[in-house]
């Protein structure tokens, strides 16, 4: 299965549609899609134009809404993804935390964002953030990922830059 995994998109869906349109022209088409937070009203519009199951979170940026939470264990072919924004649990500092909860959770990956740079360490316990589809701190070009999840094997993800 591939899950495509955006972040902190800040209600520039012209960035979203960039990276579609970076993945037709590779004729690639996700399963499904992960939004880290930052705005989720994105992922409902990546939602509308793919017609995938979008998997959200909310992050600092988005109005409390009891209907979309800043934490959620997401289920995938037999792997368990602690999915949050990242703030609640100072990832601009710190990947500890996350890594404690995720492991409580009996996770083995996390998708997170916040700080718009991207992350990856493949492991026991996956850490991906993508980094920003739209405002990104570590390259002058906007990111997203491709995880790919295979029952019984370990999750393993690809950066891409738009």
């Amino acid at each position: 299965m591939i899950i495509g995994v955006v972040s902190d998109s800040h209600g520039n869906t012209c960035a979203i549609d960039q990276t579609l349109a970076f993945l037709a022209e590779q004729g690639v088409e996700p399963d499904a899609w992960i939004h880290a937070g930052d705005v989720t009203p994105d992922a409902d519009y990546l939602a509308m134009l793919t017609q995938k199951e979008v998997y959200k979170v909310a992050g600092n940026c988005d109005w409390p809404d009891s209907r979309v939470p800043y934490v959620r264990v997401v289920q995938l072919v037999g792997h368990r993804i602690l999915l949050t924004h990242g703030h609640t649990y100072g990832a601009q500092y710190t990947l500890d935390l996350m890594v404690r909860a995720a492991s409580s959770k009996d996770c083995d990956g996390i998708v997170f964002g916040h700080t718009h740079a991207v992350t990856y360490f493949p492991g026991a316990i996956t850490i991906l953030n993508p980094g920003s589809v739209a405002r990104p701190r570590d390259d002058g070009q906007g990111s997203f990922a491709l995880l790919t999840l295979e029952k019984n094997q370990a999750i393993s993800a690809k950066i891409f830059r738009i």
